[in-house]
């Protein structure tokens, strides 16, 4: 059985005040959970020294959304592996659709980032997601075939025992829509079959695949419980503690 790992992407969303509020509701909600469910915060950068500090003893790993490629230099205003290690991230949100999209990130750089985080023994959680119009255009096979071959490409097996995916339709990213669960489990099930054919069905059957776009706690369970939605990229719903909790309690 693999294990389901629910992360909360705060984007860019509140200021140290607010982070210690946020994660004490979360330390209350989620004392306990289920031995196989793995559950992730990811705050902004400046609120992550807070917050790892708050989670220590806790059972809630911390997370960065972002990273760069570089070991340090002069690259103002990027954050490098190091010093989102030194806050106490054990995980990095890569390729979010919001880089992508705002920032021109492509599959080479995410590429990059992701063998720069496994390089430092942080865990990668790599997106990958088709647009409304790729959708409409009847291509999302094609396009979640380039970015998963784009994004893994020279990933060893053993690497990749440390990736997470997260597949996030941006047309389900903050707009209210949300993939059925039919359509989520469809493209999860060709994510899988991608990572079998470049290295091998058993690896594949035990990678996390996560769904991220516009997951609520009234239908996180129905998505859960699909065969290959093995946790959540959570979005506006992380950014309170009841919502967020009850996201991860919804896993079965």
């Amino acid at each position: 059985m693999r294990n389901v790992i629910i992360a909360g992407n705060w984007k860019m969303y509140k200021d140290l005040s607010a982070t210690s509020e946020l994660v004490e509701g979360l330390k209350t909600r989620l004392a306990s959970v289920p031995p196989r469910v793995t559950v992730v915060v990811c705050p902004p950068f400046t609120s992550l020294a807070a917050a790892g500090s708050m989670l220590k003893g806790s059972t809630m790993k911390l997370g960065a959304q972002n990273m760069s490629q570089h070991d340090e230099g002069a690259y103002t205003g990027e954050i490098s592996w190091n010093m989102i290690r030194s806050a106490g991230c054990e995980y990095v949100i890569l390729g979010h659709s919001e880089r992508r999209q705002y920032f021109g990130e492509k599959d080479e750089l995410i590429n990059a980032k992701a063998k720069k985080a496994l390089a430092s023994s942080l865990k990668p959680i790599i997106c990958v997601g088709e647009t409304l119009a790729e959708r409409e255009g009847g291509i999302t096979d094609r396009v979640i075939t380039a970015q998963v071959k784009g994004v893994l490409a020279g990933l060893t097996r053993s690497d990749m025992s440390s990736v997470v995916i997260a597949y996030e339709p941006v047309w389900a990213i903050g707009t209210g829509k949300t993939a059925t669960p039919a359509q989520a489990q469809e493209v999860h099930q060709l994510i899988r079959k991608l990572i079998s054919q470049m290295h091998d069905w058993p690896l594949a059957e035990q990678t996390v695949i996560q769904y991220g776009g516009s997951v609520k706690p009234d239908n996180a369970a129905e998505l859960l419980s699909q065969n290959d939605i093995d946790g959540a990229l959570v979005g506006g719903a992380c950014l309170k503690a009841d919502s967020f909790a009850a996201i991860v309690n919804a896993v079965k």
